[in-house]
C-alpha cells in the first residue's frame, strides 16, 4: 500500500505573556498557563469543530507536579476539547514545543491526524531545570558527558573558548540590539496579537493582569552590560544581559494538513518544508544549531542564500552568533530576528519553539516578497533543532 503525503501548515499560534522567575505568575499554575493558550486557540478559530482536533502534544522540560501527568491530555480536558480528543507530554529540553510540533506534522504528513494542537509551558520560577532528576552516575564517571555540559551557562562560556572571534563586546551589543527591537516591535503592535491576556494571582497584591512580556529592559545599554558579573566563569564572557533569563510561559499553535485547512476555513499563515535535528558534543551545546540546519537545508534542496527569515532562539547571544559567524551572515543582519529575541522576551524553555514560529509568521505577513525562514535553537545536552517554512502569502518578488 502506497500512501501520498500531505503539506503541512501553520495556521495559527499564541503564547502568555512570558514572566520572570518568581515574577508575575508566582502563584500560577503552569498547566493553567497552557490551558489558556488553548482556548484561545479555539476562540480565534471559531470554524474549527474542537471535535475535529486529533491530537494534542505539549511539551515541557521538568515533568514534575503541575507540569506532569501527560500534559497533553489533562490541558487537553481542562481546555474544554471533547474527551474524545487525545493528548501526551513530550520533552527535547529547549526544543520541546517544536518538537512538538515536528512530531504532530509528521503525523499529518502522514495521514494520522488532519488537525493537532502542539505547544509547550515552563513554570521555571516552581520547577528548576534539572528539580527531581536522577542523572545516571556513568554519564559522568565513564566520561560519556563532559560534567560542564549540565550547567547551560558553563557551555556558552565553552562555546566562546571555541569561536574567540565572538568577543564578549560583540555578544554584549547583540543584546542590546535585541532589547531595541523587541520594544520596537511593541511600540509597532507587532507582538501584541500573539499574546493571550493572563489573569495573575498573589497573596499580597490580589488580581492582576498579564499583557507584556515581563523580563524585557529596553533601557539597556553596552554600558550598564559591561558593567555585570560573569558568574559561570571568572573573568568570563557570559553574563545575565547577554543570555535569556529564568522564566515562565506558555505556547500553542494550531497545524492541521492543508486540503483540511481549505475545508475547514482556516487560513493558515506557512508551510512546513523541512525538519531536522542533530547532536554535537554537550559541552558545546549552543553549536547546535549549525548542524541541525544543514540537515534541515539539505532535506530541502536549498542553501542559506533561499532563506529570506531567521528565527533563532537567543538562549545566549555568543549561541546566535557562532550560527551567524558558520555562515557568514552579519551580526546585524535584518533578516535576523528583527523583532527581538529570547535575551529581551524571555526563555521558558520547552514552550519557546512556538514564539518562534509566530515571530517568523509576522516576517512574512510584514513582507510577502519573503519565502522561505527557519526557526532554529540549541538544545541542553548537545542537540540543535531547526525547521524550514514557507510563506504561504509569497508573491514571488523574493530575491
Amino acid at each position: 500500500m502506497s500512501r501520498q503525503l500531505r503539506d503541512v501548515v501553520f495556521v495559527d499560534g499564541v503564547r502568555t505573556p512570558f514572566g520572570r522567575s518568581k515574577g508575575q505568575y508566582a502563584e500560577t499554575r503552569a498547566d493553567d498557563l497552557v490551558i489558556k493558550c488553548m482556548r484561545e486557540l479555539l476562540r480565534r478559530n471559531p470554524n474549527l469543530p474542537p471535535e475535529r482536533i486529533d491530537e494534542v502534544a505539549i511539551a515541557a522540560t521538568t515533568q514534575i507536579g503541575d507540569q506532569g501527568l501527560t500534559l497533553g491530555r489533562t490541558a487537553g480536558i481542562l481546555a474544554g476539547l471533547p474527551k474524545t480528543v487525545p493528548g501526551f507530554a513530550i520533552d527535547r529540553m529547549c526544543a520541546g514545543a517544536l518538537t512538538a510540533v515536528t512530531t504532530t506534522a509528521g503525523g499529518i504528513a502522514f495521514g494520522s491526524y488532519d488537525v493537532v494542537i502542539a505547544g509547550g509551558v515552563e513554570h521555571m520560577g516552581r520547577h528548576p531545570m534539572g528539580e527531581g532528576v536522577d542523572p545516571n552516575p556513568r554519564i559522568i564517571s565513564e566520561k560519556l558527558v563532559d560534567p560542564e555540559a549540565l550547567a547551560m551557562g558553563n557551555t556558552a562560556e565553552n562555546l566562546h573558548d571555541r569561536y574567540p572571534a565572538i568577543t564578549k563586546e560583540r555578544c554584549d551589543a547583540y543584546a542590546v540590539r535585541s532589547q531595541q527591537k523587541a520594544a520596537a516591535a511593541y511600540e509597532a503592535g507587532i507582538i501584541q496579537p500573539d499574546l493571550v491576556p493572563v489573569a495573575t494571582r498573589s497573596a499580597e497584591e490580589g488580581w492582576g493582569l498579564a499583557t507584556t512580556d515581563e523580563p524585557m529592559r529596553p533601557e539597556t545599554t553596552m554600558e550598564s552590560l559591561g558593567k555585570l558579573k560573569t558568574p559561570f566563569r571568572s573573568h568570563g564572557r557570559v553574563t545575565a544581559g547577554n543570555a535569556a533569563g529564568i522564566n515562565d510561559g506558555a505556547t500553542a499553535a494550531l497545524l492541521a494538513a492543508e486540503p483540511v485547512a481549505k475545508e475547514l476555513g482556516l487560513e493558515p499563515k506557512m508551510r512546513l518544508v523541512s525538519f531536522a535535528f542533530a547532536g554535537i558534543e554537550a559541552e558545546f551545546m549552543g553549536a547546535g544549531p549549525i548542524p541541525s540546519t544543514e540537515k534541515a537545508l539539505a532535506q530541502a534542496g536549498l542553501t542559506i542564500d533561499d532563506i529570506d527569515a531567521f528565527e533563532i532562539n537567543e538562549a545566549f547571544a555568543v549561541q546566535v552568533l557562532s550560527l551567524l559567524d558558520h555562515y557568514g551572515i552579519a551580526d546585524d543582519d535584518p533578516r535576523v530576528n528583527p523583532f527581538g529575541g529570547a535575551i529581551a522576551f524571555g526563555h521558558p524553555l520547552a514552550s519557546s519553539g512556538v514564539r518562534l514560529m509566530n515571530q517568523l509568521a509576522a516576517q512574512f505577513k510584514q513582507d510577502p516578497s519573503k519565502r522561505y525562514g527557519i526557526t532554529t535553537m540549541c538544545v541542553g545536552l548537545g542537540q540543535g533543532a531547526t525547521v524550514i517554512w514557507e510563506n504561504v502569502n509569497w508573491n514571488g518578488d523574493a530575491k
